[in-house]
Parts: C-alpha cells; structure tokens; sequence
C-alpha cells in the first residue's frame, strides 16, 4: 500500500501535468489537511484537498478524476446478477425517476456491457489479458440513453409545457451523471489492469480551456460557452492596463529641456508626449465551415464579449464566399449554440459547401474593403485548408497593407500547416499566424495581441 505522502506527490505531480499548477505550498497545506480529515471519509478528503490545490474554476473535473485514481483505489467489479439487458435498463429508469443512487448499477452495467478482449469473466475477477479493458462508450451505446431519457421525463409525470420542459432537462442531468458514474467505473478498472499512472495520463479527460477545439464534443462545446464571460472580463481588464499605460507616450525632448533650465539641467525630468485617446477598430474574418465550427463559435463569441473594448466590432464569416454576419449578434446577449449553422444557412458565406479562402478573399477585397483603416486590426480564424483552391495571396496583401495589423489565429497544431489540402505556411509569408488549440491557447493569444 502506497504511503499518504507518496500518493499525494504523484497525485500533485499529475495535477501539475494536466495543467493544475500547485506549488510547494499548496501541497504542504494539502498534506495538512489529510492529517486533520483522515483517509476514511473520501468524500471529505476530496473537499478538503479541493480546497487546498485548486485556484481557478474549470479545473475541478479533472481533479476528481485523479482524485478518484488515487485515493479511492481500485475495486474489483461486483458479479453480473444475470439480467437481460432490458431488465437492467427498466432498473435503471425506475432509479433514475426516484432521483437515488445509481453507483451500483453503473458497475452492473459495466460488467454487463463494457467488458471486451477478455476484460471480465463469469466470477467478475479482471483478467491481464492482452488488449483488454472496459468501455464506457460500448456501455451507454448498450443502454441507448436517449430513449432511457424520454422514458424518464416521462415517467415523472406533470401537466403542461412547462413541466414537460423541467422533466425532460432534469432526466438529462440525470443520465449524465449515470454516465460519469459509468465513466469513473470504468477508468478505475482499466486502472487495475494497465497501472493507475497509465491511465492518469492517458485516460483522464482534459479541462475545457485544454480540450482541442477540432475534437470536442458537444458537452466539450458547452462548458467551453460557460467560460465565455469570465474569460472575456479578464481580458477587458488586461486591455483596459495596457491602455491606461499606453497614454503616455514618448519624451517630448524640448519641452523636457526647458523644464531642466530651472534646475541647470540636473536633475533631468522627463517630459512625455500625450497620446490621443480613442479605442482602435476590430474587425473579424472567421472560416464558419464544419471542420472548424466549434473554434469560430468560440472566438466569436469571446470577441463579442470584448466588443466594450473596442470603437467598433465588424464580423464577416466565409465557407466559399464572404458575407457580413454583425447583425447576427446582439450586444448583451449570448448567441445561442450552434449559430454557426445558422450563419451557413442564412448569412450567405456559402454557394458550394466547400472551404475556398481564395475566393472568400476576394469577395472581401471586392465589397468589404472599406471596413479597414490604419486604426483596424483583423483577426481571421481558420484552418487554412483550401481544398487545393488558389489560395489568391494578392487579396491577402490588400487587406494587409491597408489595416494597421493583420494576424491569423489556426486551430491545427503547427506541426499540420505544411500537409494535406493546407496553405498556411503559404499565408504566414504575408501574416503571422498563430497556433490556437484550445482555449488556452486562444486567451493568451488574444491577450497578446488585442490592440490597446
């Protein structure tokens, strides 16, 4: 058995891997706590080591799941009762409709459906047969929680729109968390059979902010929107430093010397030019096709949170061709989820349904030339996947020459400009382009490079 501080190290080391950053002290207050809460009460400890390691929202799913690896330890799986699928399935909704406990179903279903390559046996003792393992996602596949859902919103009755409305969200929320129950389930026994550390790194969900944009789920999606506005207000607030700092500019060398006459020149007091107040332009050139939906959707949206910031905000989305999309948000008010298809079927930026910078340029150059000016910084967001179209690099130039700066925000690795279909290292002749994966990266970026 593995000594408490030992565990915590490797548990702190981990945190640290997956982004949660908790120093020295953190960890003596951590060990702290598990001498005055005990390892007996683990939902306490949990708390209590919550408390000590965590600083910023966002961060708590990752850490239960590492939680859960390492100070819950590994259990064996409890027999398979013999059930037909069906009768567990019935089991489960009349669970979920009483609001109880559904751990011990989660491991029943596990075992039911879950097991593949010889994971589990007749016994329900975990085998170290080669390629095994336990499945969340064949389980729930098994289960069909869609139907399992409709069947409790049901079941819990009540007249009426809105009470429909309430049940049919509250048995999602219920499915869900059955689910996370099935997911922990599982993470704990392939934990067993392939070593806690191997899963830890490799089968521990990342945080939204360090979750790729190009592979996120939809559940990814929607905890990525709740980070909009905090993120949005810490950036304001970044801005709103560097301007205040910015105001001054730089020496104004005769009125420094005349003010130096009245002490003969020593010592020097520098006198500074004011620099003329005003809050520069934005204007944003997103790529709105599927393969890079869930990153437009969210810078989108950060850019609309920050439009405060700026004199004005001009949005233009392309697929094949280029079209304004401003109206398409309302100031105060979040766009609601997947507004991105409706900008493809209403906002005319495509004709073929196919990804064509060249062209989507051009009919910028053509028609929306105008929105620049020395005061106007773009933002254009895409994966610069051409589909092997011209990439038209003279339009480029003339949006480049004509705004104060012009900077390409791609949500592929860097390592993938150069392959495939994909002209960035084409582009990055003309722009700087920046890679943005995840909303990490997107923050720091945009943080950077927001004109004050």
């Amino acid at each position: 058995m593995t000594a408490p501080t030992d565990r915590l190290v490797d548990f702190v080391g981990l945190l640290r891997e997956h982004g949660i950053f908790a120093g020295p002290s953190e960890t003596i207050d951590a060990a702290s706590a598990i001498v005055a809460l005990g390892m007996d009460d683990t939902d306490r400890l949990r708390s209590g080591l919550a408390a000590c390691l965590l600083r910023r929202n966002g961060q708590r799913s990752v850490f239960d799941q590492l939680f859960d690896l390492y100070f819950l330890g590994t259990r064996l799986p409890v027999p398979s009762r013999g059930d037909n699928p069906e009768s567990l399935r019935d089991r489960l909704i009349a669970t979920l409709v009483q609001g109880a406990d559904t751990a011990e179903l989660a491991r029943e279903a596990l075992d039911t459906f879950g097991a593949y390559g010889g994971a589990g046996e007749s016994a329900g003792r975990v085998t170290q047969a080669s390629g095994a393992g336990w499945s969340s996602y064949l389980t729930m596949k098994s289960l069909r929680p869609d139907e399992i859902s409709e069947q409790v919103a049901q079941t819990m009755g009540g007249t009426g729109q809105f009470d429909a409305a309430v049940h049919t969200i509250e048995a999602r929320r219920r499915v869900d968390q059955f689910r996370t129950a099935v997911q922990n389930e599982a993470r704990l026994r392939s934990a067993e059979l392939r070593g806690t550390d191997y899963i830890a790194r490799r089968g521990v969900e990342n945080s939204a902010d360090r979750t790729d944009f190009l592979g996120a789920r939809e559940q990814d999606l929607a905890e990525m929107r709740r980070l909009v506005h905090p993120l949005a207000r810490k950036l304001a607030t970044r801005l709103a430093v560097r301007r205040k700092k910015a105001v001054r500019g730089q020496i104004d060398l005769r009125r420094t010397l005349r003010r130096s006459m009245a002490t003969g020149g020593v010592p020097v007091d520098p006198v500074l030019r004011a620099r003329r107040h005003g809050r520069p332009d934005l204007v944003v050139l997103a790529d709105v096709s599927g393969s890079v939906t869930g990153f437009s959707e969210f810078t989108l949206q950060l850019v609309q949170a920050l439009q405060d910031q700026f004199s004005k905000v001009r949005s233009f989305g392309f697929v094949d061709t280029c079209a304004e999309i401003t109206h398409f948000f309302t100031p105060g008010e979040p766009p609601p989820p997947g507004f991105a298809q409706s900008i493809v079927r209403e906002g005319g930026v495509a004709r073929f349904g196919l990804s064509n910078y060249g062209e989507a340029f051009q009919g910028f150059v053509d028609h929306y030339l105008d929105a620049l000016g020395p005061r106007t910084c773009v933002l254009i967001l895409g994966d610069a996947r051409t589909n092997r179209t011209d990439p038209n690099l003279a339009a480029l130039e003339a949006m480049s020459e004509r705004a104060k700066a012009v900077y390409w925000l791609n949500p592929e690795p860097s390592s993938s400009w150069s392959t495939g279909d994909s002209a960035a290292d084409t582009y990055t002749d003309i722009v700087t382009m920046h890679e943005c994966r995840n909303v990490r990266q997107l923050t720091e970026v945009i943080g950077r490079l927001l004109p004050a």
